[in-house]
């Protein structure tokens, strides 16, 4: 049932990078638990527009659950305390009358604060750009069957391509590590007869890429599968190791 809620705010504020951050407190009253988490931080900025003092700045895109954009902390939590919800699908219905909520942006050294509770994600397209390109036949589009691909692999290759690089799995993680995005961008093409052409190649650049940019590697502590909003499972870092040793074993014997 829908209703009205009152919470008190402490919220991350923080100029720029250089600058010392701090947590600010506000208290909203009747919050209607049918809004968004997005649409409950919309309601606090026109409160401190009214009130003459600087909106929160914060991520957001589609508000959809699809582009990754809206990412914070949300009482320790990467995008809240619900499994498998972006920050923008989580509604205030999940919270108490008198609660207080902490929100945060995202930490760790490669995902440097721009202001506030926005982060610079760009580490990951630098990734993304080390993996290089897939050959294709450009041209007409081939015949749909010509590559046999079986239902198994298929979805293990959807399942891993869900992955929107919110950068959740890397808040989560204590070591700040970007295995399970890297290993869902390697295992969607690495399953795919596509994406084999340049397998080798992807495997070890992508990963070089994640290491000289500051991100930790994994201990196994699966939070990062536990917050993904998309439910990425840590088996894409299995499959992530196993590539990059065939290609470090190939390279080495050629």
């Amino acid at each position: 049932m829908s209703g009205t809620i009152n919470l008190t705010l402490k919220i991350w504020r923080q100029k720029n990078a250089k600058e010392k951050g701090r947590l600010e407190v506000h208290e909203l009253k009747d919050i209607d638990t049918d809004m968004s988490f997005l649409e409950m931080l919309d309601v606090l900025n026109e409160k401190l527009t009214l009130e003459g003092k600087i909106p929160v700045a914060f991520d957001h895109d589609c508000r959809e659950g699809i582009c990754g954009a809206c990412g914070a902390v949300v009482n320790g939590y990467a995008h809240g305390p619900q499994p498998g919800t972006t920050l923008c699908q989580l509604h205030m219905r999940h919270f108490h009358d008198g609660d207080t909520i902490v929100i945060e942006p995202f930490r760790a050294r490669p995902f440097p604060i721009v202001k506030d509770l926005m982060i610079d994600r760009s580490a990951f397209d630098t990734i993304i750009q080390a993996g290089g390109y897939i050959s294709v036949n450009t041209g007409q589009a081939p015949e749909a069957n010509s590559i046999p691909v079986s239902v198994e692999k298929s979805e293990l290759a959807m399942d891993a391509a869900a992955c929107i690089g919110c950068g959740a799995c890397v808040a989560a993680c204590p070591n700040a590590s970007a295995m399970l995005f890297v290993g869902a961008k390697i295992s969607h093409l690495a399953l795919l007869p596509r994406g084999r052409v340049e397998a080798a190649k992807r495997a070890i650049s992508m990963l070089r890429k994640m290491d000289e940019l500051g991100f930790g590697n994994c201990t196994n502590h699966t939070e990062c599968e536990v917050q993904c909003p998309k439910e990425i499972s840590i088996t894409n870092i299995a499959r992530l190791n196993r590539e990059f040793l065939k290609a470090s074993f190939g390279s080495a014997v050629r």
